[in-house]
């Protein structure tokens, strides 16, 4: 499975940025998706996780309540809107599709990431 992410940019703090991940096919397997980002000399972290059914989502705290993450599993596609940007969410995004189903955020859990796409947000 190829990842695709793309909807990264430069923007300024306060704006929004939409992330779209679509993957080259389906999986065997209905898994859940997450987005992780990763601010260089410093460890990936988790950003956003959803489950398969897009039932149960997960936000870290430092981007609760301003980033909201979606599936269209009808087109293999998973979303990370961004909103109220802020300096510190500047990093490089990846999409990352679990060996599971249900939520998790462990990213040993994750069997497939796409490349990457940068958002850099200027104060």
């Amino acid at each position: 499975v190829q990842l695709q992410a793309s909807g990264g940019g430069l923007v300024r703090a306060g704006d929004s940025l939409r992330l779209s991940c679509t993957a080259s096919r389906r999986t065997s397997s209905n898994n859940g998706m997450s987005w992780f980002r990763q601010v260089s000399g410093r460890e990936r972290e988790i950003v956003a996780a959803i489950n398969w059914r897009a039932g149960s989502t997960y936000y870290s705290d430092s981007v609760k309540g301003r980033f909201t993450i979606s599936r269209d599993n009808a087109k293999n596609t998973l979303y990370l809107q961004m909103d109220g940007l802020k300096p510190e969410d500047t990093a490089v995004y990846y999409c990352a599709v679990s060996k599971w189903s249900a939520l998790t955020t462990s990213s040993g859990d994750y069997l497939y990431w796409g490349r990457g796409t940068q958002v850099t947000v200027s104060s």
